[in-house]
Order: structure tokens, then sequence, then C-alpha cells
């Protein structure tokens, strides 16, 4: 056993359930439209690639709470809302470790929302049309004051002689960040309406935004269909909505989207075919889940279900329950990417539950024997078809290098990629000798890229908008890393211990262990020792 498998061991002898971090309060804004043939557009916009949070997905204007949001007050708020915008219509366990919202913090949001707003897209909802066109540069260079923390936006407001009101945003429901990582919000979304007449028209000024466009909610959703675009599921629900029912008649959908639910989880499916159930696992932190993958449309595999704890296999159960019967998706095999128990943790649970076969690489099965579970058949090199509307080609990669039987899966018709622990979605994947070995690792990262996969889906932290980008900068880094060790090498040291203090810089001292199994898998790599 190597000393990665001994922590993930120690970590589920004795586990408790780990709770979600808290998350974050924020607010946003869907500007909407009717257009000159009496259609409804959005204006949505497209996160910077370079962001750490969500980079390069497309979603609407807003952000986090402030500090400085939370003392202010907006005319015309409190909002007149149906129901309280605490009262989100949270499925049974979502709202595990988020404390109950303050009374006083609503204008707090509605400050934050209009903030946002004004500084992503210089919008601003206005009691009254000014009797002129708003001074572009004075708007322009009250923006930047903003955006620096000199001055609030209602300050901004009045030196333009504008005034603004929060009566005009319009309540839409309420969403959490599911526990895919340590970074969560708990999100409030206001509509606005901003007339084609109106003279402040949305304009995006690069920095956190890298574009901004009007469209239809049809032609969005669209284009996430089409795999050109990545959007989160209260985005995807906001579309859907106001496609179908306009920003009134819809309104009772969006307070409480209970629509969107699957049983005890909310839906994501970032990508089509690929819902994702973050299920708590004792697995190495920072992370604190590990997902859970249903792939297909009709005849579906569940990849990892790796929670040890009863209560989360339960509400994975529901889960796939109301997949089977609100989407037709029902669950004809387990596959697993590799043996690492915080991967395969709630296998014979779901085993049983399901009466469906566990299937894995041959390598895997060798591992999991002495584990007590049986696999009942093997995946291999090659290409399977899940019958459904539409099908789904799922090209099944051996991926060595973490893990000797690790596996991913690749939706080959729409590049989405199931990458297991090849890549994390926050932080590095441990390579730990014998287990692990660096050169096949490489060797799984550049053969993976030259799919050139669209999207990335790994076994913990986000979904990932650039797979292929992804894949090559992580074997840019291992290699820039094993330069570092080699020079290290060179220069006299033979000490592992040395070498981690050498070459990795603010590294915490439970880690410590596990980088020194890092360093020696790069001097295996190199060839200096055995």
């Amino acid at each position: 056993m190597s000393l990665y498998e001994k922590v993930l061991a120690t970590l589920a002898d004795g586990a408790e359930m780990p709770k979600p971090r808290p998350p974050r309060a924020s607010a946003a804004v869907v500007p909407w439209r009717v257009d000159a043939d009496g259609g409804l557009e959005v204006f949505w916009v497209r996160r910077a690639a370079t962001m750490p949070f969500m980079g390069g997905w497309h979603a609407f204007p807003g952000g986090g709470l402030s500090r400085r949001d939370r003392g202010v007050e907006v005319p015309g708020a409190p909002l007149s809302v149906d129901g309280t915008p605490e009262d989100g219509g949270f499925p049974e366990g979502l709202t595990a470790g988020l404390d109950e919202v303050a009374p006083n913090l609503l204008p707090g949001l509605v400050a934050c929302a209009i903030r946002e707003l004004f500084e992503e897209t210089g919008l601003l909802p206005l009691a009254r049309e000014p009797g002129a066109s708003p001074d572009a540069d004075g708007l322009e260079t009250a923006r930047k004051r903003v955006l620096r923390r000199e001055l609030g936006v209602l300050e901004a407001a009045r030196e333009l002689g504008l005034d603004v009101d929060a009566s005009r945003l319009v309540w839409a429901g309420r969403w959490l960040t599911p526990p895919l990582g340590p970074l969560r919000f708990d999100n409030r979304f206001f509509l606005l309406e901003v007339p084609a007449s109106s003279r402040l028209q949305p304009a995006i000024v690069p920095g956190e935004l890298d574009h901004g466009e009007w469209l239809t909610p049809a032609n969005a959703l669209a284009r996430w269909r089409g795999g050109e675009v990545l959007a989160a599921p209260p985005i995807l629900h906001l579309l859907q909505v106001l496609g179908e029912d306009g920003p009134v008649a819809g309104l009772p959908r969006l307070h409480r989207p209970v629509e969107a639910d699957l049983g005890p989880h909310r839906k994501v499916e970032f990508r089509p075919g690929v819902l994702l159930f973050p299920v708590a696992t004792p697995t190495l932190p920072p992370a604190a889940t590990t997902n859970s993958y249903l792939l297909g449309f009709g005849e579906c595999v569940l990849v990892d279900p790796g929670s040890p704890f009863p209560e989360e296999n339960d509400r994975l159960l529901a889960a796939l329950d109301a997949a089977r019967e609100k989407l037709g998706r029902r669950v004809t095999a387990i596959w697993l990417t590799h043996h690492h128990p915080d991967h395969v943790g709630g296998v014979e649970t779901l085993r049983r539950a399901l009466g469906v076969p566990v299937l894995a690489h041959p390598a895997t099965a060798e591992r999991l024997r002495p584990m007590g579970i049986e696999v009942d058949g093997t995946l291999e090199e090659g290409e399977v078809e899940l019958e459904g509307s539409p099908a789904m080609r799922l090209r099944i990669l051996h991926t060595p290098g973490h893990a000797r039987g690790h596996l991913c899966f690749l939706d080959v018709d729409r590049g989405s990629l199931v990458a297991g622990d090849l890549v994390a979605g926050f932080g590095t994947i441990v390579i730990d000798p014998p287990e692990g070995e660096m050169a096949a690792y490489l060797g799984s990262l550049e053969r993976t890229a030259a799919l050139r996969p669209r999207t990335l889906f790994p076994a913990h932290g986000p979904t990932l908008l650039d797979a292929e980008g992804k894949l090559r900068e992580t074997a840019r880094h291992r290699r820039w890393r094993e330069e570092r060790v080699a020079a290290a090498w060179a220069a006299g040291l033979r000490d592992e211990g040395e070498i981690v203090e050498r070459v990795y810089e603010d590294l915490q001292s439970q880690a410590r262990p596990l980088a020194e199994r890092q360093v020696r898998a790069h001097l295996e790599h190199l060839g200096v020792v055995g």
C-alpha cells in the first residue's frame, strides 16, 4: 500500500461526514428587453478565462457581497417579493451547513446587485430616464472610480444626476453553489428590464469579463447544447423559464425552482448527458467531496459512487430514482475510474440497491479484491455506445500514472471528458510510487490532450471549460517541477526532504510526506534512483 493510500485509509477510518463550507452571499442581475420583433432577449456575459472561479463560463452580471454593500440603503429597497428571498425552495439536505440569513441582509444584497451591474455593464436601475443622454465620459469615469472603491455606486449616480430605484429590480430566485470545492456562493437573482430605447445600454470593460451580448434565451440554450458555451444550472434554468414563460408569468417557477431538483440533489448538468452529484467522502483536503457522474440520455452508467456514508448513498439513490422518473435516465452499470477508497466507498451499497454490475480495469479489479469488492466485468480500451435519445458514444481510455488501472471516459460527440484523478479541479494529483508512476502519468496527460477534449469533469473540484488546455498546462507544470528536482539533485541534494525544501514553496507541514513521494516519483522518472 502506498503512502497516499495509507493517508486515504486513515481519513476513512471512523470518519464523520464532512460539512460543506459556508457559501458567500452574492447577487446577480438578468437584464432583459423586448426586441423589434416582439421577442425576449437577455444580456449575458462571459467571465474572463483567467478568472480563478468559473473562468470562461457564461453568466449574468453579478458578484459577491462586500462589507460596504451591507450598510447601503438603496432607494426602493427592501423589495416587495412574492414570498421571502430566504425561502429558496431547496431540496431537503441541500442547505446543510448554511446559516439562516439575517433579515437585514436583503438591502445589502440589493446594493451588491446594483454595484456589480454597474461595474460590469454600466447599467443602473433608474427611477426615470434622464432628460438627455447620460454623459458617456462621466459615466466611464464614475465606473472606474467605483471599481477602484473610491466611491459608492449611489454616490456616482448622484454626481451624474441619475436617480437609482431598486424597486425596478424583480426578485428571481436563490441558488446555492454545490459543494464542488472550497469556493461556494449563495446567490440571489434579480430581473431588470432594459428597453432598447433606453439611453443607458450595457457595455463591457475588459477585466473580470471579456464579452457580453444580447440574445434570445433559445439561442443561448442552443449554444450550450452545441458545446459552444459552459453555464451553471441557475443560468440554464433562468434561460429556460424566461424563454418559455417570460419575465412575468415565469416568476413562480423562478422563485421556487423545484423542477430543477433530482430528489435531494439539485440538477447539475454543465454539459448535456453528464449529470454531476458531489458526494461527501473522506478524501484529501481541501477536497471534501468526490464527483459521481451519471453518463447518458437513456441507458446510463454511474461513475465512482465514492461515499462510504449511508446518508450520502441514500441521497444519491433518491437522485438516481428521480433522474429515471423525470429524465428517463436509468443506471445499467457502475464504472470505476480506479480503486482508491474515495472513489469506491459506496460501490457495494449502490450495486445492491440498483442490481447492476460493477466494471473496472483489470488492474483496478486486482486492487479491489483485497478490499472486499469484486468486479463483475472489465473495461478495456475502446468505444461503448449507450442507447438513448440521443445515444452516447463513450471512449474508454486507460490513463495510468496516478493508479495503474486508472480510466477516463470521453463523450466522443460532445468532447466531455470524465477524468477521475487524472486532473483535479483545484490543486494537484498525487503520484506516489510504486502505484504511481510519473512517466506513465505524463504520457496519459499528453495522450488524452491529443484527443482535444472540450470540457473536463474531474473527480474533485469544479468542471473546467478548456479541457485540452488544462491537460497540457498540467503536463507543463509537472515538467517544470521536475526540472527543479533535477537541479536540486545536480546541486548535490540526495535527501528527498531536502529536495522538497528546495522545490516547493509555502508547503503546509501535513502535505510534506506526500510531497516527498512526489519528489521520489520525479527522481525515478529522471532515472537517478531505482
